[in-house]
This record gives structure tokens, C-alpha cells and sequence, in this order.
């Protein structure tokens, strides 16, 4: 088989309100070339952020670029290569993502300017759960709505699923969390996606930074009911609930844990009800499962709370889950173990910019 060619792959990933950026050189095992992040980004902003991250990469050619889009719906169940025809069906999709899509859409179109002929590929956060079986991907409502669960985060969970390989060869039945300020819980079996927390929007299941999560749909009828209109209900679940509502104020996990330390009611509750849903998702999803091999955190959450890890963790013993207090509030940023009970406990850092550029240079 003839060498690949070597390749360098610009990988963005826009967030609501971030962008961060990475170089790679291919072939694998990928070489990091550059890297960074930029946060506190205006949304009409987002076309600069990529400019400036361009900049950072300024003299190091780029053969291919791939960025992260949310929600490919039914549309886009692999990564795609950016035209004008799949641009427009990436804006189309943004009613179920509102806070991404069109900001990705801002994102690639700014790329294909400032690279004109450079292949440019649209990867899905979606396209990772399009192996949910049929009682996980339904609604119990009439087809004729075409509302379905799709899920969210299968960038960040492909890449933990590939890690967790390196410390069990051939993890079963794996539940990873990916805890941040979007965040979901995902039961892999084989490495394949059989449920997740997220649904038609990234709004449902955890409690998140401003999103609600899982929340009686008679209680937004009621709110539709009493006078709020359609516009007002979606700030309220997307902007204006999560840790910041149940807090008082902040949506920060460090912030959280710093004020329920020292005994301030909002912030236990929001702490609790954070721990205690991820929990929930936890134990159910090791009886879809049949039982548990593994467990991993990921996120900014996931990554730097050792508290949360503990919390959500104290009432699994019966899984087989002990964390180990000296391994988990170690202060390491690397791939490693927190448990020392019958079932693995691990802290995989997650890289969706890698993961990125690794399905645009399989796709390319």
C-alpha cells in the first residue's frame, strides 16, 4: 500500500460563544502543528474569531479544513464536503440548533472565503448516534410530526470511545459522561451509541449552564398558556434556566461547588440537582446496557470537578463504582483511573478539533 501523501488539516470548532482551532499534520499518529481558543465571542463576531485564528496559523499551509456543525438531522449522517447545496441545508437544520448551526454556517463561510479551493468538510455532532435503535430514538408520538431523538456531543464522544480502548481493549458496555455547560450522558455498546440524554434539541436530559433539561412539556404549555409566547419560552429554557437559575445567578461549576462549600442553599441545591440527574442517567443507562464495564468523564466539568465526579459517584456502589479520593482529586490533565472498585473510572480528556481533523482527512 503506497504512504499517504502528508497532509495539514485546519480543524475548527465554533461554540455559541467560543471557537477553538487546531492544526494537524497527517498522516497518523496526527502531529499538533498549532492550537488555541477564544472565548466571550458575539456571535456576528465569529467570522473574525476565524480570521484571527488564520492568522495564528499564518505561513503553515493548509491543505484541508473541517468544522464541526451540530445538527445534521436526517440530512447529514457522515461528515460531507461543504457546497453551496450543503451550506444551505446546514442553515435549513438551524431551527433545531439555534445556537450553532447558523454560527457554524458563519464559521465555514468564512473559511471558504479565506481559503478559496480548499476542501472544506462539515463534521456532525449528530452522525455519532445515528446507531440508536428504535425504542431510543423515538417519541411516542404520531409519525406525521417527524420529531425523533438525534443526540448531541458524538464528536466528543468518538473521540473518549477511541481513548478508552488504549486502557480496555474492548470495552462492552461503556458509559461516558460529558459534562460542561452543555452536557449529556451516552451508553455505547461495542463503541456504538445505543442512547444518549440529548433528543430533537440539545436541550433535553442533564441539567445544564442555562438549559433546563428534562422538563415536564405540560409545564411549557403552561407557560404558553399564561402568556408567554414561543420566542419567550426558548430564552427561558435555552438562556435563563440550568445552574444558573437553580444557583442564583451563575452557571460557573467552580463558582458552585466554591459557594455550597460554604453553605449557601442555592448553590447545594444546584450542585445536588446537577449530580443527582447525571446519576439518574447513569443508572439507567447500565440497565439499557445490562450491566457496566466502564465509566468516563469528559468536559470541562468532567475533566477539572473532581467534587462533581465524587458526588455523582457516591450512590453507584451497587454498579460496582468506588472512586479512589487520592487518584480523583489529583491535580493531572492526562488520561487516567479514579477508581479502584470492580468497574474502571476514568478521566479521558476529551479533543473534538483532533477528532475534526482526523474524520476530514479519512473523508478527503
Amino acid at each position: 500500500m503506497a504512504a499517504q501523501t502528508p497532509v495539514n488539516i485546519l480543524a475548527i470548532n465554533p461554540g455559541s460563544s467560543s471557537l477553538k482551532f487546531g492544526l494537524y499534520a497527517f498522516p497518523e499518529p496526527a502531529e499538533v502543528l498549532a492550537a488555541g481558543d477564544e472565548n466571550e465571542i458575539a456571535a456576528d463576531k465569529m467570522a473574525n474569531a476565524v480570521h484571527d485564528a488564520l492568522k495564528r496559523v499564518n505561513g503553515m499551509e493548509i491543505h484541508a479544513a473541517g468544522c464541526r456543525v451540530v445538527h445534521g438531522g436526517d440530512t447529514f449522517v457522515a461528515p460531507a464536503l461543504i457546497d453551496d447545496e450543503v451550506l444551505a441545508k446546514i442553515q435549513q437544520l438551524a431551527d433545531l440548533a439555534p445556537l450553532h448551526n447558523p454560527i457554524a454556517v458563519t464559521a465555514i463561510t468564512a473559511l471558504r472565503t479565506a481559503l478559496p479551493g480548499v476542501p472544506i468538510v462539515a463534521v456532525f455532532d449528530t452522525a455519532f448516534h445515528q446507531t440508536l435503535p428504535p425504542v431510543a430514538r423515538h417519541y411516542a408520538i404520531p409519525d406525521d410530526l417527524h420529531i425523533r431523538r438525534f443526540g448531541f456531543h458524538g464528536i466528543s464522544y468518538a473521540w473518549v470511545s477511541h481513548r478508552l480502548t488504549a486502557h480496555i481493549p474492548s470495552p462492552k458496555r461503556a458509559i461516558i459522561c460529558h459534562l460542561g455547560n452543555g452536557a449529556s450522558v451516552c451508553a455505547l455498546a461495542d463503541g456504538v451509541s445505543i442512547d444518549t440524554s440529548m433528543g430533537l434539541t440539545p436541550m433535553e436530559g442533564l441539567v445544564m449552564g442555562t438549559r433546563s433539561g428534562d422538563i415536564d412539556p405540560g409545564a411549557i404549555l403552561y407557560l404558553l398558556r399564561n402568556g408567554k409566547s414561543a420566542a419567550e419560552v426558548d430564552e427561558i429554557l435555552n438562556h435563563k434556566s440550568g445552574l444558573a437559575a437553580l444557583s442564583g445567578g451563575t452557571s460557573d461549576m467552580k463558582k458552585i461547588v466554591e459557594a455550597a462549600t460554604s453553605g449557601d442553599d442555592r448553590a447545594t441545591l444546584a450542585l445536588d440537582l446537577f449530580c443527582y440527574r447525571v446519576s439518574k442517567y447513569i443508572g439507567s443507562y447500565a440497565a439499557t446496557l445490562g450491566g457496566l464495564d466502564c465509566l468516563a468523564f469528559t468536559a470541562g466539568i468532567g475533566e477539572h470537578a473532581p467534587v462533581v465526579r465524587e458526588r455523582i459517584c457516591a450512590n453507584l456502589a451497587f454498579l460496582g463504582i468506588e472512586i479512589d479520593e487520592s487518584l480523583n482529586r489529583a491535580q493531572r490533565s492526562d488520561e487516567r483511573l479514579i477508581s479502584r472498585g470492580r468497574v474502571p473510572v476514568f478521566v479521558i480528556p476529551t479533543n473534538e478539533e483532533q477528532q475534526i481533523a482526523q474524520e476530514t482527512n479519512q473523508l478527503l
